[in-house]
């Protein structure tokens, strides 16, 4: 994955807060979106490539995928966080 002195130089490109690696349940809710056909980038394209892990922005709102071990550190490619929360009962 991404090495941790590499890790603390990335900071996000609309934000510039720090970003840090993504918990697991996240990045499986996420991709579990992809394939469903569900999830959407900030540019409001579908996300049609599962990823291996993601960056996720120091206020949790924005994470940006890491694909073939590459950050896509794009503010179009970032997602935003409150898609994969896990369904609700209303």
């Amino acid at each position: 994955m991404i090495r941790e002195e590499f890790l603390k130089l990335l900071i996000c490109p609309e934000s510039r807060q720090p970003l840090h690696v993504a918990e697991q349940p996240l990045i499986d809710r996420l991709n579990q979106q992809v394939r469903d056909g569900v999830l959407q980038n900030k540019a409001g394209q579908r996300v049609e490539q599962p990823f291996q892990g993601a960056l996720l922005r120091e206020d949790e709102q924005v994470l940006y995928p890491i694909i073939d071990d590459i950050p896509v550190l794009l503010v179009d490619e970032g997602i935003l966080v409150d898609q994969a929360s896990p369904q609700r009962d209303h």
